[in-house]
C-alpha cells in the first residue's frame, strides 16, 4: 500500500536497531562506518525506497550546483549547439542546467531571472532579448553576488564577463565578398539594432561599403525579425522595386534561405542576378539549392566557453579576470554567392589557419 510518505534515516535507523547519526554517515560513504554495516544500510535504503533530500543538503551548503540559462528561442540550432557545449562542460564539473527561453520577449526575460533567482542557482548564462534595453533584473544576482556571463546577444557591464564572435568583422567580410563578386546594390537584412550581434554586422556592412567607395543606401537597408517569413517578405518587396539589387547580406541563414527560395520561385537566378550571403552556418544553408554562403559561428565552443568560465568564477572568483572574450569564426563561400567560382574549401582553410582565440 501507498502511503505517499517520505523515507528517512530514521527509518532506516530503526530497521536496522543503530543510531540516525550511522545511517547519514553509511549514506555519505564516510570511511567509520564498518563495509559490512554500510552494504546492510544501502541495501535496506534501496529496498524503503530512500532518497536524498540535496535541496536540505544544499541549503545547508550555500551551494545547489545549478547554473540558470536563458535563451531567447529554443528553437535555434546555433543555441541548441551552444546548450550542448554547456551542457557538456557543466556536467563534467558537477553542475546542471535549468534552461529556460525568453522568445524575445523582456517580459519574459525578467519572470525567467525571477524563476531562476528563486531556485537558488548558484550562476547564470544569458543571450538577451530582442526587446531587453535594461539590466535592471540582473541587479538582483549581483547584490547576492551570483556571477553572470553574457553570450552572443551581450551588453557591457563592469561584473559580467561575455563571450562572443568579432561580428563587426563577420558583418565587413560578408559584404566584402558580395562587393568582390562584383555587387554594388548590397541589401542588408538585420535584426533588431538593440542587439549587438545585429548592430555590429550591420557597421561591417556600411564600412565595407565605404571601404570600397559605395555609397550606403537607406533604402537597402531593411529591419526585420529575421523569421522565415521575413525573408519572404524582403524577396517579394525587392521584386517590385523598378531595380533588383544584385546582393543580400542577411544577419541569419533562416532569413536568407527562405529569401532564396522565393527570388528563385520568382525566376531569378542565384547568384547571377542576385548573390546571397547569410550568418550562422545552420545546417540549412548547406541543403537549399544554390548552398548558401554564410559566417560559420562556433556555438558548441561558445556554450563551452561561457560555461567553463561562469564555473571557473564558482570555484575561484579572485583569479577569474573579467573581460570579453572573442572566437573566431570564418566565411564559407557556397554557391550562392560564387559568380567567380572560388570554392568554400579555400575559404575554410584559410579561416582555420587564423587561431581560435583572443581576449580583450
Amino acid at each position: 500500500m501507498t502511503t505517499g510518505k517520505d523515507v528517512t534515516i530514521y527509518d532506516i535507523a530503526e530497521e536496522l536497531g543503530i543510531s540516525a547519526s550511522t545511517v547519514s554517515r553509511a549514506l555519505k560513504d564516510h570511511p567509520h562506518v564498518k563495509p559490512e554495516l554500510k552494504k546492510k544500510i544501502l541495501a535496506i535504503a534501496k529496498r524503503l525506497g530512500y532518497q536524498q533530500n540535496k535541496f536540505a543538503s544544499n541549503l545547508r551548503q550555500r551551494r545547489t550546483h545549478t547554473i540558470g540559462v536563458v535563451i531567447p528561442r529554443l528553437d535555434s540550432y546555433f543555441m541548441s549547439t551552444v546548450i550542448s557545449g554547456m551542457e557538456k562542460v557543466a556536467n563534467q564539473a558537477g553542475y546542471q542546467l535549468i534552461i529556460s527561453q525568453s522568445q524575445e520577449s523582456a517580459q519574459k526575460e525578467v519572470a525567467n531571472i525571477n524563476t531562476l533567482y528563486n531556485s537558488r542557482i548558484d550562476g547564470l548564462l544569458i543571450s538577451l532579448s530582442y526587446e531587453t534595453q535594461s539590466l535592471e533584473h540582473l541587479s538582483i544576482l549581483f547584490r547576492k553576488g551570483i556571477p553572470v556571463v553574457f553570450f552572443d546577444r551581450v551588453c557591457d557591464h563592469p561584473k559580467c564577463k561575455s563571450v562572443v564572435i568579432n561580428n563587426f568583422k563577420a558583418g565587413y567580410e560578408a559584404t566584402e565578398h558580395l562587393i568582390n563578386q562584383g555587387c554594388k546594390r548590397i541589401v542588408h537584412l538585420g535584426g533588431s539594432m538593440l542587439r549587438n550581434v545585429y548592430s555590429e554586422r550591420y557597421k561591417g556592412y556600411i564600412q565595407a561599403l565605404m571601404d570600397h567607395g559605395i555609397k550606403p543606401d537607406k533604402n537597402l537597408i531593411i529591419y526585420s525579425d529575421l523569421s522565415r517569413q521575413s525573408g519572404e517578405e524582403v524577396a517579394r518587396q525587392m521584386l517590385d522595386w523598378k531595380k533588383l539589387p544584385d546582393g543580400v547580406f542577411a544577419a541569419n541563414d533562416t532569413s536568407a534561405v527562405s529569401l532564396i527560395c522565393e527570388l528563385k520561385k520568382n525566376g531569378v537566378k542565384i547568384p547571377e542576378e542576385v548573390a546571397v550571403v547569410g550568418f550562422n552556418n545552420d545546417p540549412i544553408s548547406s541543403v537549399v539549392e544554390p548552398h548558401l554562403t554564410t559566417i560559420h559561428y562556433p556555438g558548441r565552443e561558445m556554450g563551452e566557453i561561457a560555461a567553463g568560465s561562469l564555473i571557473n568564477l564558482l570555484t575561484n572568483r579572485q583569479s577569474e579576470i573579467l573581460s570579453t572574450i572573442i572566437l573566431s569564426h570564418s566565411l564559407i563561400i557556397r554557391e550562392s554567392s560564387a559568380r567567380l567560382g572560388k570554392s568554400s574549401s579555400k575559404s575554410q582553410s584559410e579561416a582555420r589557419k587564423k587561431g581560435a582565440l583572443t581576449s580583450d
